[in-house]
This record gives C-alpha cells, structure tokens and sequence, in this order.
C-alpha cells in the first residue's frame, strides 16, 4: 500500500523552516538500537512509507530520498510515492546516505537531527566529513516529523516490567552492580550511562514488553560509585518491582528527567568523566558535554554475553520444549499438505505460534516468524503478509525460521524441508549447507579465536561447487533477552566479528544457500560455546568447541548421502538419535508427531 506523502512533507519542511534548517534527518533506528521499534517511534515509516527495517531518509526543501538496501529494493520501490527518491545503496554509482551529505546537499547547509536518533561516534565522524563543505550538524531538541504527526501520533507503550528471578538469570542485581561499580573504578571513572535497552533489563534483572518480540521497557540509567538510577515511566513498576529495586538501593526517577539530570552532572563530574559505549546517543553528550564524556567498549554488552550455569540451563530447557512445538508443527503441516489441503504461509506460521503457545514458560515470538515456499525462501529477511503471501506447495523447498520467548531463554531455529521428492540439484545444495553447519558444530579451535575466523568453516563445502552466502554464519543469542545479542558472531565482517569468542557465550549456527526465483535453504542451531579437552595444548592457550541446544530434526530426503564423509554421517545420525531420545518423552502425546519424529530421525 502507497501512503501519499505530499501533506506530510509540506508540514515537515514548515518545521524546517521555523527551525532554521535546510536538510532534516530521519534514520532507521530508535534511540535503543533494537530490531524492532514501536509504534510511536516509527518515524521514518510515518513520513516515507516506507515499512522495512533497514532504511534512511533525507528531506530537503525540495526532495526527498530514502536510502535502503538490496534486501528491500523491492518493497520500497512498492510503497513510496512519486514524493520520493529511491536510493539503492550498494549499486555502481549510488551514494550512501553519508555521502550523499556529503556530495549531494548545498555547501554550508544546516543539516538538522534529533540527538536521541543517532550515535555520539556516528555524529562526530559525519561531521568530520562534513567540515570541508562548511555543512553541519544541528541537533533538535523536538523531533520535527513528532511535531508534524502531532496527536495522531501513537502514546508510548505504558506495560508493566515484571522481575526475572535469580533462578533464572543466575546473578542478583547487587552482584552485577559490584561488578559495573569495580570497572567504573578501575577506569577512574565518576560513573557509566546505559542507553541500551536490554543491557538495562540485564543490568537490573527486569523485562518489559514495549517492543515487539523484546522483553525490554523504555528506559535509562546512570550508575556511579555509590548511587544506581533507573529512569522510567513510574506507572510500569508493580509493587514486587519496587521492592526488587529498593533492595538493590536502586533509585527510581521519571523518565522524562533523564536528560535534565545528565545535565545537572556537569558541576558533580571534577576530574572525571562519565563512560558510555559507541553506541550511546549523541543527545547524552550534548546534555552532559562531549569533554565529560570517554567512549569505551560496554563492560554490561561483555557481561551479558558470557551467560551465567543458570542462563545456560534454562537455554537447553526451553529449546527442548521449543524443539517439541516444531516436531508437532512440522508433523500437522506435512500430514496438511500430503492431505492436498491448501495452507498458506500465515496460516502455517499462526499454527506453528500455537504450538509453542502452549508449552512452559512460553511468553511469545522472539522475532516474526519467516515461513516461506519455493522462491520467498530465496528472500531472507521474508516475512509473509496475508494478502500477498503464497500457499505451501509440497512440491517445492520449506524454509521455517522462527524462534520463542521463554521465561528461561531465547529460541531461534530454521529448518528446511521438502514435502515432496527434490531434485538432484537441490539436495546437493541443501547437503553442502549441512556440511558447513556440522563443520561449525564439531570446530575446536583455540581461545582467543573469533568468529570472523571460523567463519570459512561453514563455506568451505558451497565453495568447492562454486557457491556461497550473503549473510553472517552466526549471531549472539540472549536469554529471554534480544534474540540478536552482541559483541560477538560469526561471520565474513571482521568489525561485526572480532569479539573473542569464550565459555558460555551463546552464538547461531546457521549457513544457507538462496537462488533467487527458486528456493532458499538455511539450517540453524543455538550452540553454547564451551570449553574442550585436548591431547595437547599449544602455547597453553586452551581450546574451545561447541555444544548444540537446539533439537529438532534435519530435513532426512533432502540430503545427498554421497557427498557426506563417514565422520559427518555419523553426526547426523547422533543428532537424529538425539532428537529422539530428548523429544519423544515430550511429544508422546501426540501420535502424529511422534510418527514424524521417529520417521525423521531414521539412520541414514
């Protein structure tokens, strides 16, 4: 659907002009960095149409451009009007949106930006570029396309945060403020701010749901020697969050005095300074001052990613019961299609959400599930819409990707199926993507490696028939947290991925192959990153492997048996025996899919 712009746009360049400014800025992401934003914050959608997740505007006074990638070539080029410059980053002769600010806007422009929308390091280093053209920066206290939705613009969510227990996040909130207060000292800092949503949840063993498939709540936080503050809308605490807070002597203010307090910090600061990671706002050192402020790698993002024995329990638990809820999906829509019944890619994946429904501690999806047939698999980022999506065919190539929040830990799985007989060709395929997963599975490599490093290992197989994939092999996994966690992942971006990886980090396993128009294939596991035993131990470093927790079966007829080594055919059939013995006492019940599990974990 196209949203006619023109209204929108006149109103906004209104603004532009009451404010002094010749460009105004609209980026993709909300002030927390998290994959999905709100309602109220889906500015750029508002003002451009435009729905995707990846996607940068720039309004002048008299065009505007919107800047996406090839993922979302399409789907812009559906939902903007005639207002709007499509710009397809990563085509010969496209400039990104920097550049463009760079090359494209008048000398000497003032460029105007809300400061809660885009880094301190991102802004430092634009206006670098800038220098030169005698452009700059203008931070907006209001953010202008707010002023111009005025009171059609959605409330903020209100949802009460509730209290992850101990029992689940293996660490109080006193122990894990020690913790950050000893790293404050030992940088002779006055003390730290958190921006980012979930490290604040981790931090303070709360969870919320103000965005959608995250159980994080809209806040802030300054925590210094002596004193931790919590900024929050007050009518989210319940009376057992209060008192979980008060015990840990964590003082609650408003929300919306955040920034006014920052400021107040300036005369409190002396010879110190505030740390805060390069992801944090730009607004928080126009408040506090860019010289009171040192960039340093978040202590809470390390923290967070080695997850504690209970974190890591509750991983294994839940990816059980998960594993359970798709061995009974994947049985009902196999039985479905083989029935000639016609089921559409929503309705498969409304099924699938229903059967996780029901098992323990479920709370909902960790992201929107990507159900897709034949050709929509070829599409990564998929997500099917009912009045566009297609019907299974039984004939083609499944891709599932989907995953659950639990109470215990995070899920997220892809499996790839064929509910007919696949070709040649794609089996082979399919089968050099399974040999990759397998060869990250049983990896042991030395500590200090990175993900960046291991991550030829899942390619190797496609490479030697000339194939290849254009996403990351792997990514942090957080526990009941974002299913996308950093610092570390795996993967051919060394800046995304030279975090060391260490014992209890939580990382995915997932390689694929997509031909566009055809099919797509994508095997994904959680593994835990563990610590191995081995004959030797070169320069005393230690050596570390991998322990897979997520048990579902691997699609049996879509592998090529020849191309597999002895050492990899038995892996599949441990896997296999794996899934039967850990699956079957859970989906018992079920007479239909405990046939489909036994059928599926046959020896091959």
């Amino acid at each position: 659907m196209v949203t006619n712009t023109t209204d929108r746009l006149t109103r906004l360049r209104e603004q532009m002009k009451t404010y002094g400014i010749d460009v105004f800025l609209v980026p993709s992401e909300d002030a927390h960095q998290s994959e999905y934003i709100a309602e109220c914050d889906q500015r750029r959608h508002w003002i451009s149409g435009f729905t995707g997740s990846a996607g940068f505007a720039i309004v002048t006074m008299t065009n505007a451009s919107l800047f996406t990638d090839g993922r979302y070539f399409l789907q812009a080029s559906q939902q903007l009007d005639d207002n709007w410059t499509l710009m397809k980053q990563g085509l010969p002769g496209v400039p990104t949106w920097q550049e463009y600010l760079v090359k494209n806007i008048s000398a000497g422009s003032r460029i105007g930006l809300d400061p809660t929308l885009i880094s301190g390091a991102d802004a430092h280093q634009i206006s670098a570029q800038l220098e030169p053209t005698g452009s700059t920066l203008v931070p907006i206290q209001e953010n202008l396309v707010d002023v111009v939705w005025g009171n059609e613009r959605p409330e903020a969510p209100k949802n009460k945060v509730f209290v992850q227990p101990v029992k689940y996040a293996g660490k109080s909130v006193q122990d894990k403020l020690k913790e950050l207060r000893d790293h404050i000292v030992d940088q002779n800092a006055y003390g730290t701010v958190v921006s980012a949503l979930d490290e604040i949840a981790w931090l303070y063993n709360l969870r919320g749901s103000d965005i959608k498939c995250n159980p994080v709540f809209f806040s802030y936080s300054i925590i210094t020697e002596h004193e931790a503050i919590l900024y929050i809308d007050l009518d989210k605490l319940t009376d057992d969050v209060k008192e979980h807070l008060n015990a840990a002597q964590v003082t609650v203010e408003p929300y919306s005095k955040f920034f006014d307090n920052l400021a107040q910090l300036k005369p409190k600061l002396g010879e110190k300074k505030l740390l805060v990671n390069n992801k944090t706002s730009l607004a928080v050192e126009v408040a506090v001052g860019e010289e009171n402020v040192i960039e340093k790698r978040s202590f809470i993002t390390d923290a967070k990613a080695i997850k504690t024995k209970e974190e890591l329990d509750g991983m294994r638990a839940c990816h059980l019961r998960d594993g359970a809820a798709l061995v009974q999906y994947f049985a009902w829509l196999e039985q479905k299609l083989h029935a000639g019944e016609r089921i559409d890619e929503v309705e498969a994946a409304d099924r699938l959400e229903q059967f996780r429904a029901v098992q323990e501690h479920y709370v909902g999806l960790s992201f929107d599930t990507i159900s897709s047939t034949g050709p929509n698999g070829a599409i990564i980022h998929y997500k099917p819409e009912k009045e566009t999506c297609k019907v299974i065919d039984p004939n083609l190539i499944y891709l599932c990707d989907s995953g659950g929040q639990y109470l215990d830990g995070t899920t997220d799985v892809t499996r790839t199926y064929h509910f007919g007989v696949p070709t040649d060709y794609e089996k082979r395929c399919f089968t050099r993507v399974l040999q990759g997963h397998i060869a990250i599975d049983q990896a042991v490599f030395p500590k200090g490696t990175t993900g960046y490093l291991l991550d030829p290992f899942a390619r190797q197989f496609l490479w030697q028939d000339g194939l290849n994939f254009l996403h990351g092999t792997g990514h942090g996994v957080g526990s009941f947290l974002n299913v996308h966690e950093g610092p570390h992942g795996i993967g051919i971006r060394i800046a995304y991925n030279d975090t060391p990886l260490a014992a209890g980090m939580t990382v995915t396993d997932e390689p694929g192959y997509y031909e566009d128009g055809k099919f797509g294939i994508r095997i994904e596991n959680v593994i835990i990153v563990k610590d191995v035993e081995t004959p030797n131990n070169f320069g005393g470093r230690g050596y570390l492997g991998f322990e897979h927790v997520t048990i579902v079966p691997i699609g049996r007829n879509l592998i090529d048996v020849d191309l597999l080594s002895p050492s990899e055919r038995k892996w599949v059939n441990d896997y296999h025996q794996e899934c039967l013995a850990k699956l079957s006492p859970l989906v018992a019940h079920d007479e239909l899919a405990m046939e489909w599990l036994k059928k599926e974990t046959l020896p091959i």
